[in-house]
């Protein structure tokens, strides 16, 4: 099995991936392909480059990742699992504190670092990368560079841990998805040790209308299915037009969550069923 996954090595999508194959109990021999961004990322699943492809959607303190949500709304692809991986982020460097000149990392790390940034670097230059371990591979070229990147990190690319435990909270979590596209063919996977079934979904009001959304909740709350996630992003359709993403326990084999799809489906004017799957906590 090809999996795909934003790189390069050492990222935490490579730790996620590897996570999740291993829940799988998919052989070490399977292969990993990195690629530079999620949007490279979502197409080689699409273009049947990888057979599945391990995204990050949710960070416990920055939210959602909006190019992912955006992906799922436009690609063929179905989600059929999801990693939960504990985030802890250090400051890698060869140099030492006082060489700091510039910091290194992708947007999201960046951002649940950004006290940290503050107080102990506010003259420093920030640049922006594509990964947190592609800020670790170019922070080796010069000590006078950092990465906000993870231990792995450290030791992929030659790095010392200048700071461990670097982001402003320290409960920090990334929620990552496996996606597959969705008229290949899978086989069985593993579900030993994996909690309730999830379902994810999109729906698309379009009526502007007092109620809409109570109406569309009413269906999940008259049948106690409780939803674990309801977020609102842009239609980019115009101003104040919103899409709603929507997780919620149960499958989509379940007669229970059946009817409640078939009745939503009458109210709204798109419903967009991205997969029902199992998820995984990952250990630090």
């Amino acid at each position: 099995m090809i999996v795909g996954v934003l790189g390069p090595a050492g990222s935490y999508s490579d730790k996620a991936a590897k996570g999740w194959m291993e829940k799988q109990g998919i052989s070490d021999s399977s292969s990993l392909l990195y690629y530079d961004d999620i949007s490279d990322t979502f197409s080689a699943v699409i273009e049947g480059k990888t057979e599945i492809g391990i995204i990050p959607i949710e960070n416990s303190i920055e939210g959602s990742v909006g190019i992912t949500l955006d992906l799922l709304l436009d690609s063929d692809v179905t989600i059929i699992g999801e990693v939960v991986v504990p985030i802890e982020h250090c400051l890698l460097s060869k140099g030492k504190m006082d060489d700091i000149r510039v910091i290194l990392s992708h947007p999201q790390a960046l951002a649940q670092c950004r006290q940290f940034i503050r107080t102990h670097f506010r003259n420093v230059e920030i640049r922006t990368t594509g990964s947190t371990s592609h800020a670790a591979k170019l922070a080796n070229e010069f000590e006078e560079m950092a990465a906000i990147a993870s231990k792995e990190s450290a030791e992929a690319y030659g790095l010392n841990i200048l700071m461990p435990n670097i982001q402003d909270r320290k409960q920090n979590h990334t929620r990552f998805i496996a996606i597959r596209r969705t008229d290949s063919e899978t086989g069985e996977t593993n579900t030993e040790d994996a909690c309730t079934h999830k379902t994810s979904i999109i729906a698309y009001i379009g009526n502007d209308k007092a109620g809409s959304l109570y109406e569309l909740l009413g269906e999940f709350a008259k049948r106690d299915i409780n939803l674990t996630r309801i977020e609102s992003r842009p239609s980019k359709r115009s101003l104040g037009d919103y899409l709603f993403y929507i997780d919620l326990e149960g499958s989509t084999s379940d007669a229970i969550i059946k009817d409640a799809l078939y009745h939503i489906e009458s109210r709204v004017s798109m419903l967009k069923v991205l997969g029902s799957y199992n998820g995984y906590q990952l250990d630090s």
